[in-house]
């Protein structure tokens, strides 16, 4: 017979290795959560499966990324995490994103649902729509495929001045093609983390002081 409690402190070192900070943080986890957590390294479970390739055109065979575990991902000094007054997302939709009312307000109450499942223990609340005119970002029609495509870095900008002050993040999305810059055919998104690295570092700087 297994001893269970050999088993849980295996799973458990392996999800958070010997960091401290870790352990202590998944021994506040309830039951539930650890047992979601402890499902992901079962070889056969029916919460996580692994991600099949289906194309050339993947994102991860046409860009190669180096592989990064957990430990490197929680030691990353570009990480944000929440804090007490910023545990708000804030979604800005550009655009309409779908043909009807009915249709765009199914997808803003989806979003909804799937970021605060994701991103456990924060509040996601929605700006007004605008419009792209409203943004001032450049734009192009694609000499490929003839859609009109937005500049992502300028979308960013304009982003950054809407930014609420008690807000973890501010993200936009839009049904309209992105482009990163003149060279690129197009881009799924794009994100600043400087930004908000800076962000962190002169909240610190301002606090000492």
């Amino acid at each position: 017979m297994t001893d269970m409690r050999h088993l849980s402190e295996t799973l458990k070192t392996a999800l958070i290795s010997k960091n401290p900070v870790l352990v202590s943080q998944y021994e506040k986890l309830g039951a539930g959560e650890q047992r979601l957590l402890n499902e992901a390294f079962q070889p056969v479970n029916d919460l996580f499966a692994p991600i099949t390739v289906h194309s050339q055109s993947d994102w991860i065979i046409s860009h190669p990324e180096s592989p990064q575990d957990f430990e490197q991902f929680f030691s990353d000094h570009y990480r944000k995490a929440p804090c007490p007054g910023k545990q708000n997302i804030y979604i800005q939709s550009i655009g309409s994103l779908g043909n009807t009312k009915l249709i765009n307000e199914g997808y803003i109450k989806w979003l909804k649902g799937y970021c605060e499942a994701f991103f456990y223990g924060l509040t996601v609340k929605f700006l007004e729509p605008v419009s792209v005119s409203a943004t001032r970002c450049s734009f192009r029609v694609n000499e490929h495929t003839q859609n009109l495509q937005i500049h992502a870095g300028h979308i960013l900008a304009f982003l950054k001045k809407k930014k609420p002050k008690d807000a973890f993040c501010i993200v936009g999305i839009t049904m309209i093609d992105l482009y990163p810059r003149d060279t690129w055919n197009f881009v799924f998104g794009q994100a600043s983390l400087t930004e908000v690295f800076e962000d962190v570092q002169r909240g610190k700087k301002e606090k000492s002081t």
